[in-house]
């Protein structure tokens, strides 16, 4: 039998070398102190007003500047509902009844019993419906102020056990406290938000929400939302409480088109002592979530995230 010789193999191309595996990016962790508040947006000025139906404000004060502008500074003032009021986007100097003194634990103004705002909400230029599905109707009602403790709980009876049966006053609602840990893990698609809470009403249901950087664009705002769902949880007896949520890409890189980052969180105390689903109130502003915890201004520059792939 002959055999063929073999055919001469034919050179073999240089290959390119494999890339190098792409490092995972570091992950990401922040911890925040969050801010006693009574305060959402600049209007209304408050979330919370006293007997007269004067604003109690602590949060951004609006005063006049030396050249004539207005100047918004963190501080405490009592405000008249009678305040000028602005197109969305504009502030002007806040009708001042007087400061807030809350250097001492005992004195006048840690006494203040504070109340809900009435309905329609007075001294307001944010048009939002909070809940268009279940309350479509928001802006038409009427209601009076409650204080926080005696806000008409829907079809509570008596025998149920109501748990806050004293009035709230200043003194106590400014001795919540509040931490926030942010975490991007390293496939940064999403962000944890973990809370620590001392100080908050005791036996109460909160809720946590989150406020984006369009949620008060003039131009057209967006709906505020919830920071996760549901959002809510109660304080115990002794005013403790832990929270968590985790959000899918809530830092998209900024310009990205239709993107809209979290800027701010918002622990409310809700005073007809409901949740709501995908909204995080009926009426807002102060009708039946009153802002406790937050941070003094926009946050979270520092993480970015991406969509899940």
């Amino acid at each position: 039998m002959t055999i063929a010789p073999e055919a001469p193999a034919a050179p073999v191309a240089p290959t390119a070398p494999a890339p190098a595996p792409t490092a995972p990016a570091a992950p990401m962790t922040r911890t925040y102190d969050l801010s006693v508040t009574t305060q959402g947006p600049l209007y209304p000025p408050s979330e919370i007003v006293d007997e007269n139906g004067d604003f109690v404000v602590i949060g951004r004060v609006n005063r006049p500047g030396a050249d004539g502008s207005t100047v918004s500074a963190w501080g405490g003032a009592v405000v008249s509902p009678d305040s000028p009021l602005p197109p969305l986007g504009q502030n002007l100097p806040y009708d001042i009844v007087r400061e807030l003194d809350l250097t001492d634990p005992a004195g006048p103004d840690a006494q203040v019993q504070l109340f809900t705002l009435p309905l329609p909400l007075p001294c307001n230029n944010y048009p939002m419906l909070f809940a268009p599905e279940q309350r479509p109707d928001a802006h038409d009602v009427r209601r009076p102020s409650y204080p926080l403790h005696g806000a008409p709980i829907p079809d509570l009876r008596e025998e149920d056990g109501p748990k806050l049966r004293e009035p709230i006053t200043l003194g106590q609602w400014t001795k919540a406290r509040g931490q926030l840990e942010v975490h991007v893990p390293a496939h940064g698609r999403s962000a944890d938000f973990s809370f620590a809470f001392t100080g908050l009403i005791p036996d109460s249901l909160y809720t946590v929400m989150s406020l984006r950087e369009h949620d008060l664009d003039p131009a057209g705002p967006t709906r505020p939302g919830p920071l996760g769902v549901p959002n809510a949880f109660i304080s115990d007896s002794n005013g403790m409480a832990h929270y968590r949520a985790t959000l899918p890409n809530p830092f998209p890189a900024p310009g990205t088109p239709g993107s809209n980052r979290v800027i701010n969180v918002v622990v409310l105390w809700m005073s007809y002592q409901q949740n709501y689903g995908g909204a995080i109130g009926h009426f807002g502003l102060g009708g039946d979530i009153h802002a406790q915890l937050k941070l003094q201004g926009p946050s979270f520059g520092e993480f970015t995230t991406e969509p899940a792939k």
